[in-house]
């Protein structure tokens, strides 16, 4: 990602705290899987040059969807870890099939890269 020395802060919570996250910042009242608050956006994005962001992970939704979808709870994990961190680099799924596309591509490729560590 080209940033060797960025820092981000990850935070688990479960169901109930993401839902509230969801809630405050994105006016979703629901929980979700992954949020990611990007340091480098808003009115001061300079405060911390090397401050990324947060990434939120439910581990509850984790759980659950790691069952759902016949893997392991470190994997979903890591498929969430990931996700975030992309948005805290700008990728956006939401509002590009492209993009979507992209970050797909990002993910896949990042999940190889830290397969086994």
């Amino acid at each position: 990602m080209a940033c060797p020395d960025g820092e981000l802060s990850i935070v688990i919570v479960d169901d109930a705290g993401i839902k509230e996250l969801n809630r405050e910042y994105l006016d979703r009242n629901r929980p979700t899987n992954v949020l990611a608050f990007s340091m480098r956006e808003g009115p001061f994005p300079d405060i911390g040059p090397t401050l990324l962001g947060d990434v939120v992970i439910s581990a509850e939704t984790a759980k659950a969807e790691a069952l759902a979808a016949d893997m392991t709870f470190a994997d979903r994990f890591d498929e969430l870890l990931v996700h975030g961190i992309l948005h805290l680099f700008g990728y956006d799924h939401e509002n590009d099939e492209n993009e979507a596309i992209r970050m797909d591509q990002k993910s896949g490729f990042l999940l190889t890269r830290i397969a086994g560590i």
